[in-house]
């Protein structure tokens, strides 16, 4: 008799995977490779003690100007509008070289550390004392779907596990009534990929993402039965219990299958998230000051100061990883990062919208003590040109672009790594989506060598066979 037999027949409907659910928990099950994942102490890490317990990755989709917000160079100033001559031939995306293009916003000193952010960030700039920046970051893309992909899930391909699934898989849950990954997209679309960016890949289907739409009239879908369908409470529990019957006949045909046990593993969460979801998700208990913080009285900054907030709440509830996007992939006029064509225009508003929310996060999370053991981290894909595309806008520049780190085991005021006089590519300490992800594990807790899934005869790891700790960050 299989163990998903005997728990059917000894337990019964509903009362059998609850109880399949429990056991699980307190590891009494019997051990199944495919759906059983390492399990770490909430403190602990898996392979050395944890500097921190959770992350919250903010992805700037279609390219942030590294030399507008964060890389200053005074040389782009003086030669503005004469040829971009870096030595060389220059290769772009989508145009030829036009003039050095300086950028529309003035640039400043800020903090003890004195970092240079421009007036695009005003409020950012407030918190450099707190922030690392990685301002030598190289891609092997300049297309957004590949170059996205390889920030997010460590591969160029469609198929691999996001960082927050890998995450969810090595250390588990912190709250077993919330998500252990959530994503909180644009809300007015997906980046390149979409969901694929935050998929489960070959890890158990349990550790995809979780997407939110704290904007929407259903924040998360398919949660509650459409609003047109009533059941009685002895239908509904009556339909559970054949479900739970039909899920469980299926998977003994299907041993080593362990998309129903995440199926199952779902549904057992959406009914607890019933219960929780609304009281995360409801802010009428924040003060005017904190929803002032977050800009949630300016439609600019509204809707990313939303899923910022919730980010927060989500976080200090248990929630291990949490993604917010900023840049929609959704056509013309623009509503992302990628200014082709005027990059006064785009990166003004997309700067605009995001820079109060994320200082408030970083303000709001050292307030309440929880920057000690939350690791921020600020993406984007690629960085762009220093030299004009058409005049206004900025061509795709996979060979420096910049990142940045705040929070737990992170060493505030610091910059690891510069690029050229240009801000063309990088100069000293080239630095890669697989140094960060390296980075980000260790101080979790996680060997990024040692947490590998075999799969199609390989060790996968997020990292692949790369990545470096980044010591010189690191408190």
């Amino acid at each position: 008799m299989s163990r998903r037999s005997f728990l059917w027949r000894s337990g019964g409907g509903l009362g059998g995977i609850a109880l399949a659910h429990l056991l699980g928990v307190e590891g009494l099950l019997a051990s199944d490779e495919a759906s059983s994942p390492p399990r770490a102490d909430l403190n602990g890490g898996l392979h050395h003690p944890a500097k921190a317990k959770r992350v919250v990755q903010l992805f700037m989709s279609g390219a942030a100007s590294q030399c507008d917000t964060f890389d200053y160079k005074p040389l782009l100033i003086k030669r503005n509008g004469l040829p971009f001559d870096p030595g060389g031939k220059v290769e772009l995306f989508q145009s030829e070289p036009g003039a050095v293009m300086a950028s529309p916003w003035r640039w400043r000193q800020h903090g003890e550390c004195g970092a240079w952010i421009s007036d695009l960030l005003p409020n950012l700039a407030s918190c450099v004392d707190d922030i690392a920046f990685l301002p030598a970051m190289v891609s092997s893309s300049n297309v957004h779907g590949p170059a996205t992909f390889l920030q997010a899930t460590g591969f160029v391909r469609p198929g691999f596990p996001g960082m927050g699934a890998w995450i969810s898989y090595g250390l588990g849950s912190m709250n077993e009534d919330l998500p252990t990954f959530v994503v909180l997209p644009d809300s007015r679309g997906f980046a390149p990929n979409g969901p694929a960016n935050w998929s489960a890949g070959f890890l158990p289907a349990e550790h995809q993402g979780t997407m939110i739409r704290p904007s929407a009239p259903r924040p998360i879908r398919n949660l509650r039965l459409p609003d047109a369908l009533s059941l009685t409470d002895s239908a509904e529990r009556e339909g559970r219990d054949l479900l739970a019957r039909l899920n469980l006949e299926h998977a003994d045909d299907r041993p080593g299958d362990s998309r129903l046990d995440a199926r199952i593993a779902s549904y057992e969460l959406a009914a607890r998230l019933q219960l929780s979801a609304p009281e995360v998700l409801d802010l009428s208990g924040e003060t005017e000051a904190t929803c002032r913080l977050y800009g949630l009285d300016a439609e600019i900054t509204a809707d990313f100061g939303r899923n910022c907030l919730i980010a927060r709440r989500l976080l200090e509830r248990g929630v291990r990883f949490v993604q917010i996007w900023s840049g929609a992939d959704n056509g013309f006029p623009r509503r992302n990062w990628d200014s082709h064509e005027d990059l006064a225009r785009d990166h003004g508003e997309m700067g605009t919208s995001m820079d109060r929310p994320a200082a408030a996060l970083i303000k709001d999370l050292k307030t309440r003590g929880l920057l000690d053991d939350t690791i921020i981290l600020w993406t984007t894909e690629f960085g762009r040109m220093p030299c004009s595309q058409g005049g206004k806008g900025r061509d795709h520049n996979p060979f420096t672009f910049t990142n940045w780190l705040a929070g737990g085991g992170i060493k505030g005021g610091v910059t690891y790594g510069s690029s050229d006089e240009w801000s063309y590519k990088a100069a000293e300490h080239p630095t890669t989506g697989y140094d960060v992800h390296a980075t980000v594990l260790h101080l979790l807790g996680i060997d990024h060598t040692k947490l590998t899934v075999r799969h199609d005869g390989i060790d996968r790891r997020l990292t692949d066979v790369h990545g470096h700790v980044l010591l010189d960050i690191l408190a």
